[in-house]
């Protein structure tokens, strides 16, 4: 009897998901808890694992197709059994002579191993791969560019760019078609709808960070030994400060629903982290509860989390305040989009030594620039600078973070 495989069961907040990658083909053997197929919404990717031991019969949704929750994708056979023709558009790999066996002469890549190789110039099929059948691994790709990195190359050549981003040569006039990941589109959706039914302001305010910075350059050590190896970085002063500051000003902290206004008694804090697919913005939940070290280490489990592909769903859904930092990247000044239904967002960026008058003296401080970004329909200007400035004091002077003044 036939197992029917479908599409995981989408919370609310996700409408629907795309077909990413067959990693069968019909009539291949499948192993119980093997991954399958890969769906991907405009949030996670997620696995969908072989419920028994069987064989592939069947593909009913493609790789591209639009699938809802719980849908019909394919159905798993007994070892055996007779294996139904796939659909047109699967027929190429199911039914050329001329395509090699996965497991052959085609290394198995998970979507994140496969960008890493291409982007590292490496042929996936010369990785040797250490997941289960011999798959590759995200880990095994990461090791193959590093390996090719570490080489000496008797040629310097420019680095491989992404697979969305072809490199043309002078004069040619063409042209490379690829659609829009579903996150991508839906950042895109998101931002355009942020705009246009928002009041969006920004105001803007700058930070010392001597005090910070010198205090965790005393503590950093004595941080990371106390607390099994978290490192202490700049994030969590300003995700304490930032919860200090939503308290006084609850209305940063609230949400518009229709006619009403939404005030949360809970600071949910999103913190935005790079991953291979885009910028995601996964959640510290009851951030005020939260200690130094747990924000630390929250931040640290979502980064790696985000770079293997790991977040779940539910870590990136909510949240009443989201923080970014274009710092990381070099960023001097920029305007961050508020992430409905959410009020505001605090934009990090670059630290600058640069001269600055002190009691009528000039010397030379860290400096970084600050940007609210607001809802001007739920909060008034008067209120965003004074959350702004509320901010830059609390880490200025991180004792009234302990002493709660």
């Amino acid at each position: 009897m036939a197992i029917e495989i479908k599409a995981p069961t989408f919370p609310e907040s996700v409408a629907d998901g795309t077909v990413a990658t067959w990693h069968k083909k019909p009539g291949d053997a499948v192993k119980r808890d093997e991954l399958i197929v890969d769906i991907e919404t405009d949030k996670v990717v997620m696995e969908v694992l072989a419920e028994a031991d069987g064989v592939l019969a069947e593909i009913v949704k493609n790789e591209g197709d639009t699938v809802l929750s719980g849908e019909l994708l394919g159905k798993l056979g007994a070892a055996g059994a007779a294996v139904a023709a796939a659909p047109a558009a699967a027929a190429p790999v199911a039914a050329s002579a001329a395509a090699p066996a996965a497991g052959d002469d085609e290394a198995i890549l998970s979507p994140a191993a496969r960008k890493i190789a291409e982007e590292g110039g490496i042929d996936p099929n010369s990785i040797t791969g250490t997941g289960k059948g011999g798959r590759v691994t995200k880990e095994d790709a990461v090791a193959a560019v590093a390996a090719k990195k570490a080489a000496p190359a008797p040629v310097a050549k420019p680095a491989a760019p992404a697979a969305d981003a072809p490199v043309f040569a002078a004069g040619d006039r063409v042209e490379k078609r690829v659609p829009m990941t579903r996150l991508r589109a839906k950042v895109a959706e998101r931002l355009v709808e942020a705009q246009s039914t928002m009041a969006m302001l920004t105001t803007f305010n700058e930070v010392d960070m001597h005090e910070v910075m010198a205090l965790r350059s005393k503590y950093k050590d004595l941080f990371e030994k106390t607390h099994n190896g978290v490192r202490l970085g700049f994030m969590s002063f300003f995700v304490k400060a930032a919860v200090e500051a939503l308290k006084r000003f609850p209305a940063v902290n609230a949400s518009i629903d229709g006619n009403d206004i939404v005030y949360h008694g809970y600071q949910d804090i999103g913190v935005a982290v790079s991953s291979d697919r885009g910028l995601v913005v996964p959640v510290l939940r009851n951030a005020e509860l939260m200690s130094l070290a747990e924000v630390e280490n929250g931040i640290a489990t979502f980064g790696k989390k985000a770079r293997d592909g790991k977040l779940s769903i539910e870590e990136m859904t909510g949240g009443t305040f989201t923080i970014t930092n274009g710092g990381t990247f070099g960023s001097m000044m920029s305007t961050p989009i508020v992430n409905p239904p959410q009020a505001a967002i605090l934009g990090m960026h670059n630290i600058i030594q640069r001269p600055v008058a002190i009691n009528g003296q000039v010397v030379i401080r860290p400096m970084m620039y600050l940007a609210l970004s607001y809802d001007h329909r739920l909060i008034d200007g008067k209120e965003a600078v004074s959350f702004l400035v509320t901010i830059k004091n609390l880490l200025e002077d991180p004792a009234r973070l302990l002493l709660d003044i």
